[in-house]
């Protein structure tokens, strides 16, 4: 399961990759009498939960276009699992001053990273605005990930020597590594297992990911000693061993003949190159997002405050908030915007069936919604014509979205359920068999426990400590993401804050769950869809 942890949605966290932003202009406003402009493009980031911008970084000023193709990069760390806005402003530079507000203002634009990065080939361009009654042309934007994000470096090292810890045994030894932060701190990168009643330990290769490994849980275990290296020096263990002296500073303060605790031996480096999500999603393959929502009489009368799906007129209701907070994310993935969206555990007109897979827009032919925003005004249609009832059952709709997610094993296409539920599972057993089942498939399920209740019963589910299995069949891979939602509200009442928290928890698993599947089936990316060339403007 999931845990929230100390998050803060500003500190610094390893990003999934990093992104080079390639931007240009067409048809810029002439503001110069004389002469063309002198345009510079600047790039300001949105902060999450203030919503206050901070500026990133700008381009170099180019003399006398209207079509300039800036040569100068951005460069953004890119992470899945969070919306994050991006707005440019296009100005023409007329004097030295370093103030921007002070140079002519030809106009701007908003977008979030992933949809650049979820556009045909990286690349989208957009309508520059913001000067009444003027066009202010064009801006196109390319994203191209760095080559070295994809690499993943795997190593394998002992120990000789080191320094006793228990008084009747010897040491319980593992490692930890820390990187080094800009601003002189450590994060926390791996944790190697302990090896019991030894001091001379012999730990299992690892694989970890080059940029975690050089882009805490402070527990009170026994401090041995620590050392330092480089990646650069940590490579070189390609072609030969390299042993580190283990200083404890405490030791080496007190005891003048003090040596070491030991050493610790790199015994094998490797460093290949995987795909990545970034590979696949330039490749074309789509994320398709299906929601199913818990229509069960235990949520409450709708009409009434207390009931978990009361639309009240001045703020979202849990419901609400877990639909956009992950919906306005995978959006940017899937390029219809089309999102089936259903309903379970409640009773239908006209004849009041109990139905556990409805679609939210009354339409069985098609239960395709328009934007997050078409889901949720079904949503809210639907608490307006139907009873809720019960029982709390998942399995008919996993089993829908895994029959339509059967029908795209080839990589082109990869679905992520979204289910917000109040209440404890009434068929767990087939649920389970639904889970295992649909292991096999391009989806990925995130469970969203909305409300009070105790929720022990769904962890089961979330296969992160013990895979989920049916009649003895374990879940080919973990597919499930249980959060309570609660675990996520901000303290403040700050609704931004608590969608943020909430997305980042359940979806930043599914990169990695994507690659999983696409890893099994010997699946890899489409080349990256070619864009059009920029058309050459001359001045």
């Amino acid at each position: 399961m999931a845990s929230i942890g100390d998050f803060d949605p500003l500190n610094t966290r390893v990003p999934a990759t990093k992104i080079e932003l390639t931007v240009s202009c067409r048809s810029l406003l002439e503001l110069d009498t004389f002469s063309k402009s002198d345009p510079v493009v600047v790039l300001y980031l949105q902060a999450v939960g203030t919503k206050e911008w901070r500026e990133f970084g700008r381009t170099e000023v180019i003399d006398n276009t209207r079509n300039p193709d800036f040569v100068r990069k951005f460069f953004l760390d890119f992470f899945f699992e969070e919306k994050q806005i991006l707005r440019f402003d296009v100005y023409s530079v007329d004097s030295r001053s370093s103030n921007i507000s002070k140079h002519d203002f030809l106009g701007q634009t908003f977008c979030s990273l992933g949809e650049i990065i979820g556009s045909t080939g990286g690349r989208l361009e957009r309508i520059l605005s913001g000067i009444p009654g003027k066009k202010c042309g064009t801006i196109l934007f390319t994203a191209e990930e760095l080559s070295n994000c994809r690499d993943l470096a795997t190593m394998q090292l002992c120990a000789n020597k080191l320094d006793k810890k228990d008084f009747f045994g010897k040491s319980d030894p593992f490692l930890v590594f820390y990187r080094s932060n800009e601003d002189g701190s450590f994060t926390i990168c791996h944790k190697t297992e302990v090896i019991k009643n030894t001091l001379n330990p012999v730990w299992q290769p690892f694989t970890i990911p080059v940029r975690a490994l050089c882009n805490g849980d402070y527990d009170s275990h026994d401090f041995i000693g620590e050392f330092t290296t480089s990646y650069r020096e940590l490579s070189r263990g390609q072609n030969q061993f390299s042993v580190y002296e283990v200083l404890n500073p405490k030791k080496k303060g007190k005891k003048k003949k003090y040596v070491n605790s030991g050493t610790v031996t790199l015994l094998s480096f490797k460093v290949e190159s995987e795909h990545t999500f970034v590979d696949f999603i330039c490749g074309g393959t789509q994320l398709n997002f299906t929601v199913a929502i818990d229509f069960t009489a235990s949520n409450g009368n709708p009409s009434q405050p207390t009931s978990l799906h009361y639309m009240s007129p001045y703020q979202m209701n849990a419901y609400a908030m877990a639909l956009k907070a992950v919906g306005e994310i995978i959006q940017d993935y899937d390029s219809d915007k089309l999102f089936p969206a259903y309903g379970f555990g409640a009773k239908l007109p006209p004849d009041g069936k109990i139905s556990h897979v409805f679609p939210l827009n009354g339409d069985s032919e098609n239960p395709n919604c328009e934007g997050i925003e078409g889901v949720m005004e079904a949503y809210f249609q639907s608490l307006r014509m139907v009873q809720l009832y019960g029982p709390t059952n998942f399995a008919p709709v996993i089993n829908k979205v895994a029959n339509c997610a059967a029908q795209f094993t080839d990589g082109s296409q990869y679905s992520v359920l979204l289910m917000i539920t109040d209440g404890v599972i009434s068929d767990m057993v087939q649920t389970k068999e639904a889970v295992v089942n649909a292991a096999s498939l391009p989806l990925s399920i995130i469970i969203v426990g909305v409300g009070p209740a105790e929720f022990d019963a769904m962890e089961e589910l979330d296969g992160d400590e013990v895979r989920v299995s049916f009649q003895g069949r374990l879940a080919e891979r973990d597919i499930v993401q249980f959060v309570p939602f609660r675990d996520y509200i901000d303290r403040s009442g700050n609704q931004v804050l608590s969608m943020a928290r909430l997305a980042k928890d359940v979806l930043a698993e599914i990169p990695d769950q994507l690659l999983s599947f696409m890893k099994s089936r010997g699946i890899h990316p489409r080349p990256a869809v070619p864009s059009c060339p920029l058309p050459e403007l001359h001045n």
